[in-house]
């Protein structure tokens, strides 16, 4: 569905407008109705002729009421300008008409109301002046319709610019769904329901789904897009979502509905800025200032990535410190305000929502490959989320700079090659290390070490192994000996551990067969003391030995003797 806002100077008709079109009066609230004045948003819906569904979002045009009409702008398709053929062009006609440009809204249909209440040449003129008035902008060729509500005449023509000056554009579909929250209530005995405009990704019935910045989670217990009931809503469409496990109060306007591990939250985001040429004085960090995204009012400071301010008129990056997180992708729209002036400052798009350089050598810009350069290594889970696409890794589990993964590839080379015939333990690399070991075919491991081509040390002729095999069953130390040679035994079977004792593993073979013999001439069974003789061992190594046995079933131990187990040489049971 698309979704159209109307726009325009208080009390020019915008809400008469959308009730004649759509047969729904858009003011929701007693005090507006009393005094003909839109005070929210409203919210309604009409079928074009072509069978095309388009959804209103009706704003506000007093100057009073500027934070509403911009919660309610954010995620539209077009607008519908309204310009009374009365009053003609006004200064909240001025301000709407920028906050639109600057939100980079591409098309529109511009209305003038009240036909009626003037004579052909007066209305004429109002179409003039505001031809006048858009020129430069994307309104300069919108068609330029004369209505009223009174007569009717205009709403055919309206309606047929409207399907042929907005397309229905279809939405992407990126997986993961977005809703700026616009109202938060509940109905008698509906539990917590919650509006927005979705976009980004579908939810469905059943969904889990949560809330920032209040971090409230809730499942989605039934949808519907303009009073009728749907299992799945697309993104650009409005939606009302009715929601289990969480209260309408702890939600409110401006919240943001996602699904929890897809969207970076910030509050840091570098973004590009054009100033508007009407203002009377230079931008710099002084001041306090309002930052409008989706249907969020933020308290922000802001600073000049490099200068000091920025003229009227021109365009600049700045880095804006937010008062709480928001789920921000680049290419976010936004407005911003100076809340001592109560002016409309500028606005721009996102470039960068994880900024990691100092503001001093920070130059942003929208490219997945600049956030893989600043930080060498990214996972390419959190480069999904802040570049606003899916990325997927090159090496491991990260997405590394062409220029980083060559050295950290030189530099593993080197240490594996100066680690000898016998390779490089793979335990002392880290992960990122091992990561490159599996995408490089002349690294081979084996058992525990890493070598460049295939190990050509022989093991079996290792000193120390050596030194086992002639000690028996009362083996040497290992304090002397490189830990990952060590492995390298144990990996090639080549040598035993057991509760920190070394032994070869022939000797524990020949001491099996000795248990084995033993067995026979005691089959009620041995204790330890009779194995330590029969061994002509100390006990501390009986105990390892036997322990060694017991694991890997070759004997059994009951209360304080050992019996044959099922794999003792010569099947002795």
């Amino acid at each position: 569905m698309t979704v159209v806002a109307t726009a325009g100077h208080v009390d020019h008709g915008k809400s008469t407008l959308v009730q004649h079109l759509t047969g729904t009066d858009p003011d929701r609230w007693k005090e507006e109705k009393a005094r003909g004045l839109t005070i929210d948003l409203g919210f309604a819906s009409a079928t074009l002729p072509s069978g095309r569904r388009i959804s209103f979002i009706d704003v506000p045009g007093h100057i009073k009421f500027l934070r509403n009409m911009l919660s309610g702008v954010g995620a539209i398709d077009g607008c519908v300008f309204v310009v009374s053929a009365v009053e003609g062009w006004k200064p909240q006609s001025e301000e709407h008409l920028q906050i639109l440009e600057l939100l980079g809204i591409q098309r529109g249909i511009i209305a003038i109301t009240k036909a009626d209440l003037v004579d052909d040449d007066l209305l004429e003129l109002a179409k003039m002046e505001t031809e006048d008035r858009v020129a430069g902008t994307f309104l300069a060729n919108a068609p330029i319709i004369g209505t009223s509500t009174q007569t009717g005449i205009g709403f055919t023509e309206l309606q047929t610019a409207l399907d042929a000056h907005i397309p229905d554009d279809v939405d992407q579909d990126r997986g993961r769904p977005r809703l700026w929250v616009d109202r938060s209530f509940s109905p008698k005995g509906a539990g917590a329901v919650v509006t927005g405009t979705l976009t980004e990704g579908r939810l469905k019935i059943g969904d889990e789904i949560e809330f920032t910045p209040s971090n409230v989670s809730a499942r989605i217990r039934s949808m519907q897009n303009h009073n009728t009931k749907q299992e799945t809503v697309d993104p650009g469409n409005r939606v009302a979502v009715n929601l289990t496990g969480v209260d309408h109060n702890e939600i409110r306007r401006g919240d943001c509905l996602i699904t929890s591990g897809q969207w970076h939250l910030s509050a840091k985001v570098d973004a590009q800025i054009r100033v508007l040429d009407s203002l009377d004085h230079s931008v710099d960090r002084r001041g306090a200032y309002f930052v409008y995204i989706g249907s969020a009012e933020l308290s922000a400071k802001i600073q000049i990535l490099g200068g000091q301010e920025l003229e009227p008129g021109s365009t600049g990056k700045i880095r804006l410190y937010l008062d709480r997180v928001v789920p921000a992708q680049p290419g976010d729209r936004f407005i911003l305000r100076e809340s001592g002036r109560n002016e409309t400052v500028g606005g721009g798009h996102f470039l960068d929502v994880d900024p990691l350089l100092p503001t001093t050598k920070a130059n942003p810009e929208i490219s997945t490959e600049r956030l893989v350069k600043e930080r060498g290594w990214a996972e390419a889970a959190h480069l999904s989320k802040i570049a606003g696409e899916l990325v997927e890794p090159t090496v491991g589990r990260w997405v590394v700079d062409p220029k980083v993964r060559s050295d950290a590839e030189a530099e593993l080379r080197r240490i594996i090659e100066a680690a000898g015939d016998l390779g490089f333990d793979i335990a002392a690399l880290s992960e990122q290390q091992r990561a490159l070991v599996e995408l490089d075919q002349e690294m081979v491991v084996t058992g525990t070490a890493v070598t460049i081509g295939e190990p050509t040390s022989d093991l079996d002729g290792h000193p120390w192994l050596s030194q086992l095999r002639a000690a028996g069953f009362s083996p040497p130390g290992a304090d002397e000996v490189n830990r990952g040679e060590i492995r390298q035994l144990i990996q090639q079977n080549l040598v035993i551990e057991r509760d920190g004792i070394f032994f070869a593993t022939s000797t524990v073979e020949e001491a099996a067969v000795l248990l084995a013999g033993g067995f026979l001439s005691n089959p009620d069974g041995m204790t330890v003391s009779e194995i330590r003789d029969l061994w002509s061992t100390s006990r501390k190594y009986a105990l390892a030995l036997l322990a060694e046995m017991d694991a890997t079933g070759m004997t059994r131990r009951r209360e304080n003797i050992r019996i044959p187990g099922p794999r003792l040489p010569n099947n002795v049971n």
